[in-house]
């Protein structure tokens, strides 16, 4: 059986080599520093909260050091760690909550008014500051020297939007975690030497698994930020001789639109790693210019999330292509019927391998519709061509990206039409410069004083912002199909005059 100590290895290998750097405070953690740190939280969690193996632990915070070290400590219980949004509010994060059951919630001071706003009635504590996880860190002295968590044990739970409206929780396995890693180092060359800044949120599975848990299985480094700041991002690369970037194309635009884009060495860099969707090809060419070859992707919470990888050189020669999957990863395009599509045909992108997730939990029905016989069904459009480069078409459902972060239309349709004197509610995704695609609503309504003030309102009260539509269109009708579906490609987006 094999022993996903990692930590304890390296502790053994380069016991003083950094692992961990908070690049807000500069305080940082050697690897045997942080095998210490994460028996001493382990101890902690089982002796406060007697946390044990298949406890599931919630965590509604920014991206700090103790996160970490949190993830590691849950590691050798044999735990579970649940990395919430902290941009949702209190009836989304009431669903979640209502939905996992943890044993324990973790919450960043800032976040405590939301959290004692949702139904959850459970022990809850700070990760950091005053009678925190971190305190106890400072002062602890006991070691939980096991280590619990085997091949198939949930290590993690993210919840993705659901497209009926309701969030599911992928279960990550240390098996997922454990190929998805191999898969990265084959890919993208990994080693010891490596360095990148994470800004990421926690909550998302690239914070976790594009770069963070790939590097601290071969010993790298970690560069931690709370929040993206494009110019503190550029700085740490900079500082910390960083030889890998990775963004979205939101986060390398604002980036290069910084005044110190221009002049800032970033010659450590082998090149960035880009995800989320398509990036513009005025936009690798900046970043070419400035020497940084970029190497896109494509993954999902529920499979890798590292499942294609574009080859720098190829860039610009394949436009718009996620290159080729990944080393372990069986990738197939099928038609609607399940067979496999032709060359530049469009269908439906399935993936098979051992980084698949375990299926969603307490979601038996959603698990049966996106796994079958083996094969994770994306629900994204995708085709091939003669060079067995993939390309992302479309969306087989109606998801959109804003800003990096998947968005359901249903989900947001669903808060919409509980305002009193909306009848009907669709929501498309259009293009934006700054963040790729936001939210146009076309709505019926059947009182005459409401108006996009009282939306406004309405949907900040109950949705996460990145969700919030930026149009909102009123319309007499909507249009429909002979069933009375919706024809949500009969809508005609119209924008305000600038």
């Amino acid at each position: 059986m094999i022993e996903y100590d990692w930590l304890k290895k390296w502790s053994l290998y380069s016991p003083q080599k950094v692992a961990l750097v908070d690049g807000d405070n500069n305080r940082s953690f050697t690897y045997q520093q942080l095998y210490v740190e994460a028996q001493k939280g382990a101890a902690f969690l089982a002796a406060k909260y007697q946390i044990c193996q298949g406890d599931r632990i919630a965590v509604f915070s920014t991206n700090e050091i103790e996160y970490l070290i949190l993830f590691f400590a849950l590691q050798r219980l044999g735990a579970t760690i649940i990395p919430i949004n902290v941009r949702l509010t209190a009836p989304e994060l009431s669903y979640i909550l209502k939905n996992c059951e943890p044993k324990l919630v973790l919450f960043e001071g800032e976040l405590q008014t939301t959290l004692d706003d949702t139904e959850y009635q459970g022990p809850k504590q700070k990760l950091y500051g005053e009678n925190s996880f971190a305190e106890a860190l400072k002062t602890g002295t006991e070691l939980f020297t096991e280590f619990l968590t085997e091949e198939m044990t949930p290590t993690m739970i993210l919840y993705t939007s659901g497209t009926t409206g309701f969030p599911k929780g992928a279960i990550i396995s240390q098996k997922m975690i454990f190929w998805n890693s191999l898969n990265t180092f084959l890919r993208l060359n990994i080693s010891q030497n490596d360095s990148a800044v994470i800004f990421l949120p926690f909550f998302h599975t690239g914070a976790w698994h594009v770069l963070t848990t790939p590097f601290i299985h071969h010993g790298a480094k970690i560069i931690l930020t709370k929040k993206f700041d494009a110019e503190k991002v550029l700085q740490l690369t900079t500082k910390e001789s960083c030889t890998l970037l990775f963004g979205v194309p939101t986060t390398m635009d604002m980036m290069v639109q910084t005044k110190l884009f221009e002049d800032v060495n970033l010659s450590s860099l082998r090149y960035a790693i880009v995800g989320g969707e398509p990036m513009p090809i005025p936009l690798i060419e900046k970043w070419q210019k400035k020497g940084i070859p970029i190497r896109q992707g494509y993954g999902l919470t529920e499979f890798g999330p590292n499942v294609f990888s574009l080859n720098e050189e190829d860039a610009i020669r394949k436009r718009g292509s996620i290159g080729f999957e990944n080393f372990y990863v069986q990738a197939k395009v099928v038609d609607e019927n399940g067979k496999e599509s032709g060359i530049d045909k469009i269908g439906e992108l399935v993936l098979r391998g051992p980084m698949i997730m375990s299926g969603y939990w307490n979601n038996p029905t959603a698990t049966a519709e996106t796994i079958k016989d083996g094969w994770l069904h994306t629900g994204d459009l995708v085709k091939k061509d003669s060079e067995g480069f993939f390309y992302v078409v479309g969306r087989k459902k109606d998801m959109f990206k804003s800003g990096g972060e998947n968005v359901y239309p249903p989900e947001i349709e669903q808060v919409i039409r509980t305002l009193d004197g909306i009848r009907e509610v669709a929501v498309v995704g259009v293009k934006d410069q700054k963040w790729g695609e936001v939210g146009y609503a076309f709505l019926v309504k059947d009182r005459e004083q409401i108006d996009e003030s009282e939306l406004l309102s309405h949907c900040k009260r109950n949705l996460a912002k990145f969700k919030i539509p930026k149009y909102f269109k009123f319309v007499q009708a909507l249009p429909k199909g002979d069933s009375g579906k919706i024809l949500k490609k009969n809508l005609v987006p119209s924008f305000p005059q600038i």
